[in-house]
């Protein structure tokens, strides 16, 4: 597609060329004019993990030993400098380098709202003293559009179509149950998604990439269409939910953690450490250490320690005389008789107890009996939609449908520009 202009070609025009002198004013002058003027300067910074007070002052511009001292010093203003880097830091000054305010956002520090607020530390000089304060704030969000085709991973196909890392996880988590996205990807299949990026006090956000959570999605694997949409109930616990309202949450998640493969499933195999043929009662899933390990339902720890060749255990009890055990962990999160709720962290794979290498072995019982926990997720009871929600669901469904085609539409036409 072209357009043309209907002015006339500028090459073309007549030209005149203007020859005109300026005279500046006199330097002292202009430095007179600055004196008359209180200058405030704004340096934004990010903290790392290594910085003390002196040297994160010193890259914000910040040459005020007063408000050094303070930060050394005060409770508050003090965890600036300490645990993560990763705080987003702006600091004002004025033209001799002394601190005038200086705000820091990072990520809120209550678990329960970690993902859509954050918290803002504010260190100024009130009638003369230094002061810090903190805040839980919200988050400001807007919804951004991505669609994209499969040519050989997941991860590649979100990347060509710009999409961060965070969102292509969520993509896998939604539809692990639909979608092995190690063995059952085709070349083709397309997905198109609608999903949050957050700013903080209208700054991007530098945490988690910056993105929120996927308000929307379409995968088409081998020619069969899953939808997604976010939707929370009033008074009850959000999910995602089908185009017809059905409820895409089930009482278990496919997997205890959110992007990994199976490594050995539920089946007679060789044992690598015995060395001999032996029933493998659960599932291993590689990761490297360190990687979180969610409850894959809600429950009740029944067990929390070391336990032989499984090394560190966790395991939960849950409804219907149904248990499911996380072993060889490296670190335990939660403590026996705590109630955990569904996607709650309990640990982080390790290769503790009897492992050649870093994994997750997860089990499922039922009855004391152990069952294939992917049957068993896959066929788990799904949670159903509140009849007095479906009309809000269908009127937020609408509109949510509406910016999935428009993201397939954006990225047909990116394609065919490129062919």
């Amino acid at each position: 597609m072209a357009i043309a202009p209907l002015a006339p070609d500028a090459a073309r025009l007549p030209q005149q060329l203007v020859s005109q002198t300026v005279e500046p004013h006199a330097l002292d002058t202009q430095l007179e004019s600055l004196a008359l003027h209180d200058l405030a300067l704004v340096r934004n910074d990010i903290t790392r993990s290594t910085d003390s007070a002196d040297s994160l002052l010193s890259r914000l511009g910040v040459t005020d030993s007063s408000a050094a001292a303070f930060l050394r010093s005060d409770l508050i203003a003090r965890g600036l400098v300490t645990g993560r880097g990763g705080k987003m830091v702006q600091a004002q000054t004025t033209a001799d380098g002394s601190l005038v305010e200086l705000v820091a956002r990072y990520p809120a520090v209550r678990s329960e709202v970690a993902g859509t607020h954050f918290t803002r530390l504010s260190i100024a000089r009130i009638d003369g003293r230094w002061t810090a304060l903190t805040a839980t704030v919200p988050m400001q969000s807007r919804p951004r559009l991505a669609a994209g085709r499969i040519e050989s991973s997941l991860f590649a196909a979100t990347d060509a179509a710009g999409l961060p890392d965070a969102v292509a996880v969520q993509l896998a988590d939604i539809f692990s149950a639909d979608v092995d996205f190690h063995r059952e990807l085709r070349r083709g299949d397309t997905f198109s998604v609608v999903y949050e990026t957050l700013t903080a006090d209208g700054e991007p956000v530098t945490w988690n990439e910056g993105v929120g959570r996927v308000l929307a999605a379409e995968f088409v694997n081998a020619g069969r269409v899953h939808h997604a949409l976010w939707f929370a109930q009033p008074g009850a616990r959000s999910g995602y939910y089908g185009l017809d309202g059905s409820s895409r949450r089930r009482v278990f998640l496919a997997s205890p953690m959110e992007f990994s493969r199976i490594t050995s499933g539920f089946a007679m195999r060789m044992h690598p450490i015995l060395q001999m043929r032996r029933r493998h009662l659960g599932v291993d899933y590689a990761a490297p250490t360190g990687t979180p390990v969610r409850v894959v339902g809600d429950g009740t720890v029944e067990f929390s320690g070391w336990q032989n060749g499984y090394g560190n255990v966790v395991k939960v009890r849950h409804g219907n005389d149904r248990t499911t055990l996380y072993a060889h962990l490296s670190r335990i999160d939660v403590r026996r008789g705590q109630r955990v709720d569904q996607g709650q962290r309990v640990g982080a794979v390790g290769s503790t107890g009897w492992a050649t290498g870093p994994h997750l072995h997860f089990e499922f019982l039922v009855r004391g009996v152990h069952q294939d926990p992917v049957r068993v997720a896959k066929a788990s009871e799904v949670i159903p939609l509140e009849a007095s929600a479906r009309a809000r669901f269908a009127e937020i469904a609408q509109g949510l449908q509406a910016k999935l085609a428009t993201a397939v539409t954006v990225a047909s036409a990116r394609t065919a520009s490129f062919e």
